[in-house]
């Protein structure tokens, strides 16, 4: 399908993105994946191309690009052509701006320029162990001690946990009010912060996911991001980006899981024909075509409402839904037209099986996404207590 929100500038940041990948990314894949670990040098390398926090202003050695079909086209290339586990999108467009856009000229200064060229690694801790997506239940709090913050509790399934060296932390600082959250940057090296065990999970191997503890640990008052009990709100502020951003990534593993699954039915023999030759195979890839095209074309038009600032919550959950459920579904019937391969692990759709179960989890359930469509429409509960 032409794709038509593209320019020929951003065609030929495609091709220098996929070379990158393909020779500084790919070829260490599967050792990460044995290791449960991207080597913190991918990020340098992205860093030294230019390709991590591609907004930031100049003076902080960005390119100044607020264009946001840059980080698109690299999300869309890393899934096909570098290492799904390699969170370079978590690290620029979705903790990124929590400092860029929150940050003060100092904190900034601090921060930026060592993220931009991947010295310094991102994540953001959300979740613990009793509280998901419920943001507003969370337990981990921070105490005003006048002339610094004490920080204690736990979080735990955060991505780039155990490579990372600045992490964005949610921690209660009005214990009297639901949403009296606030945040902080914690930093690698700070007394009481500690990283327990780098999980292991069903998909996305290479990814380190971890959990975080911290224990009494001291925060100085200029690690506080944003407004003192403003958090919630400040988190509230960042999600559609954050839904456009796995948008973009699971529709991209939909089409990567489609890409190996058309190379396999056009190859692979059985009765004396290819697998791509019954028409049960070439229906089931026909209507797989159409529905990875309808949702491109929805990302696509979300892309461009974003690069408007005219993207909604709504928009954005629907997005994270339908590619979610999409990629579930696409993955799966893919799995199925490899027949008794598709289960072993030297194929890549058995890994795209398991790295595509997730996608349904995290950024929100699609039971959360559900909910704030409804609302959206008027079916709020709420409304009638």
């Amino acid at each position: 399908m032409a794709r038509r929100i593209f320019e020929e500038e951003h065609e030929m940041f495609r091709d220098s993105v996929r070379s990158f990948l393909k020779n500084e990314i790919a070829p260490h894949s599967e050792r990460w994946r044995e290791q449960g670990i991207v080597d913190r040098e991918a990020f340098r390398k992205a860093g030294e191309q230019g390709l991590l926090l591609m907004w930031a202003d100049e003076e902080y050695g960005g390119a100044g690009m607020q264009d946001f079909r840059y980080e698109q086209i690299f999300i869309e290339e890393n899934c096909r052509y570098g290492d799904v586990g390699f969170f370079g999108w978590l690290h620029s467009r979705l903790v990124g701006p929590y400092i860029g856009e929150l940050g003060t000229d100092e904190q900034k200064a601090r921060w930026l320029p060592d993220c931009v060229s991947g010295e310094k690694i991102l994540a953001v801790a959300i979740t613990e162990p009793g509280a998901g997506s419920d943001v507003a239940a969370l337990k981990t709090r921070a105490e005003d001690k006048g002339d610094h913050f004490l920080l204690n509790g736990s979080k735990t399934y955060i991505s780039n946990g155990i490579n990372a060296d600045l992490v964005v932390v949610v921690a209660r600082t009005d214990p009297d009010k639901r949403h009296g959250l606030s945040l902080f940057v914690v930093e690698r090296g700070m007394d009481g912060f500690e990283r327990g065990r780098n999980l292991k999970k069903l998909g996305l191997k290479s990814q380190d996911t971890a959990e975080l503890f911290f224990n009494n640990v001291k925060l100085p008052k200029e690690n506080l991001l944003g407004e003192l009990h403003r958090g919630f709100y400040h988190t509230m502020h960042f999600l559609a980006e954050e839904r456009l951003i796995v948008a973009v990534e699971f529709l991209a593993n939909a089409e990567a899981a489609f890409a190996v699954t058309m190379d396999f039915v056009q190859e692979r023999k059985a009765f004396g024909q290819t697998v791509g030759d019954f028409q049960n195979t070439r229906f089931k890839m026909a209507d797989l075509r159409t529905d990875l095209d309808v949702a491109q074309a929805y990302v696509d038009h979300c892309v461009m409402a974003h690069n408007e600032g005219k993207l909604s919550a709504e928009d954005a959950a629907k997005a994270k839904l339908y590619t979610s459920e999409l990629q579930g579904r696409v993955t799966d019937e893919c799995l199925q037209l490899h027949g008794g391969a598709g289960y072993m692990d030297e194929y890549p759709i058995s890994r795209m099986y398991a790295d595509a179960r997730i996608s349904r989890i995290y950024a929100g359930t699609s039971e959360i996404m559900r909910e704030i469509i409804a609302r959206s429409i008027g079916l709020d509960p709420r409304g009638k207590r």
